[in-house]
């Protein structure tokens, strides 16, 4: 998980966009079983949630 993060915070376009959000700073990777969400602005990449792929997002 640290490489995976070291990685995205270099590269943070790499991550698709979240569907349900349909934002481009708002991103996830896929990392089996994970579904890992960030955000991301110029200097910063921040993680908003980590849950299990198989478990539906639940919008407020």
């Amino acid at each position: 998980m640290n490489k995976l993060t070291k990685f995205n915070s270099t590269h943070p376009i790499m991550g698709r966009i979240v569907q349900e959000f349909g934002v481009e700073h708002l991103r996830e990777i896929i990392y089996p079983p994970f579904r890992i969400s960030y955000r991301y602005d110029k200097t910063k990449v921040r993680v908003v949630r980590i849950w299990r792929s198989e478990r539906l997002l639940k919008l407020p």
